[in-house]
């Protein structure tokens, strides 16, 4: 057990009031674990990693679009977005706890 290493998420009630909070979970190699805490969004949001990520809702609700399609994500739905994919956020419920993995290669 002397490498046992031991955490506990985030309760989704920590997210801000507004913007999006992330802590990081693990380092496996190339591999980072995030946990993602969303509040109430300003404005869409867009992103486009250089890197694969899975992410995977633990609570609450999010919409994306994704190559032009609207997708609604609830508690345990993942997505696999691909190295370069562009994506929008465009609403978050209060509260919403997501789990991101990706690679740092």
């Amino acid at each position: 057990m002397a490498d046992l290493v031991r955490g506990k998420l985030r309760a989704s009630s920590d997210a801000p009031g507004t913007g999006e909070t992330t802590d990081t979970i693990a380092h496996l190699g190339d591999v980072v674990v995030e946990q993602i805490l969303s509040g109430r969004l300003d404005a869409p949001v867009d992103y486009r990693a250089a890197v694969d990520e899975w992410v995977v809702v633990l609570a609450g609700r999010a919409r994306l679009e994704v190559d032009g399609a609207q997708l609604d994500l609830e508690t345990g739905d993942w997505l696999f977005l691909p190295a370069g994919t562009p994506h929008r956020l465009l609403d978050t419920d209060a509260g919403t706890s997501w789990l991101t993995v990706t690679a740092t290669v």
